[in-house]
């Protein structure tokens, strides 16, 4: 049954984490929250996929500003979550969703670079069209 614990830690500490990210943009620990480390840990990881939901919206709300940051928050979570020494190798599954989290990251590096181009395109766009408009 620590199985089924674990797991409700690891949804507990996403939940709780992705709360204070976006609402009071400030990091938990696990102290804060009274969850295992390790527990802790692997729910961190799992954020990174709850962010990129959040960089999506603000993408389809044309808030690229807004999906940069949490495309950066995905990336200071992975970072710290890789640089963690040994536990890295220690913490069982941790690897796994360091891997899935990178494609995540690069897929949501991809979508926001696409909108950011599709902008600059937009914008050039109309500013010719308002320089044709003055030459007739």
């Amino acid at each position: 049954y620590s199985g089924i614990v674990d797991a409700a830690y690891q949804e507990y500490t996403e939940a709780c984490v992705l709360l204070q990210l976006v609402d009071e943009d400030r990091f938990v620990s696990f102290e804060e929250i009274g969850a295992p480390m390790f527990s802790f840990v692997l729910g961190l990881a799992d954020v990174i996929g709850e962010l990129r939901r959040k960089a999506l919206d603000s993408l389809r709300e044309r808030n690229v500003p807004r999906a940069e940051k949490y495309l950066n928050l995905m990336d200071q979570i992975y970072i710290d979550l890789t640089g963690m020494g040994d536990a890295y190798f220690l913490i069982r599954g941790l690897r796994r969703k360091c891997d899935i989290a990178r494609r995540i990251i690069e897929a949501t590096r991809g979508d926001v670079s696409a909108e950011v181009s599709r902008k600059s395109l937009e914008s050039s766009i109309e500013k010719f069209r308002k320089e044709l408009g003055e030459r007739r």
